[in-house]
């Protein structure tokens, strides 16, 4: 069990756990957060864990899946199978969503955000519909 590629792997998926659970309950924070009377108790206890859960949890998870994902890709060859194009394509957009995300924390947090709640509710499946996609090109390999 000395298999760095095995270690590494396993840090990998962890770590794209932690990202996927804090992409999936940010837009749900944001959904309670835009029923909050702006300046009341409730509202600044939001900003504290949307801000923490972004700079703690989201965005170191963030790094080391695709630090550890590229290292992967670079160690088994994968660069040329169609396989992992698709799924870096994706995996793009849930860097997007990411960014998205960071300044919907940023807006929160200066009490400039515009969206309903129900915008959150329907951007909370968008990383969803984007991990379905990236479990499938891993798992089945098409275009391998």
């Amino acid at each position: 069990m000395t298999d760095p590629y095995l270690w590494l792997k396993w840090l990998h998926v962890v770590a794209i756990i932690a990202w996927m659970a804090g992409l999936l309950y940010l837009p749900r924070l944001f959904v309670y957060h835009c029923a909050a009377e702006t300046g009341s108790v409730q509202s600044e206890t939001f900003k504290v864990m949307e801000r923490r859960l972004l700079k703690a949890i989201m965005t170191p998870a963030m790094i080391v899946s695709v630090a550890t994902g590229v290292t992967l890709g670079w160690m088994a060859g994968w660069w040329t199978s169609g396989w992992l194009h698709g799924k870096t394509l994706l995996v793009v957009g849930l860097l997007v969503s990411h960014v998205y995300l960071a300044r919907a924390v940023k807006n929160f947090a200066a009490d400039a955000n515009t969206r309903p709640a129900r915008f959150f509710r329907i951007f909370n499946e968008v990383p969803t519909l984007l991990m379905l996609g990236i479990v499938f090109f891993v798992i089945l390999k098409p275009f391998s």
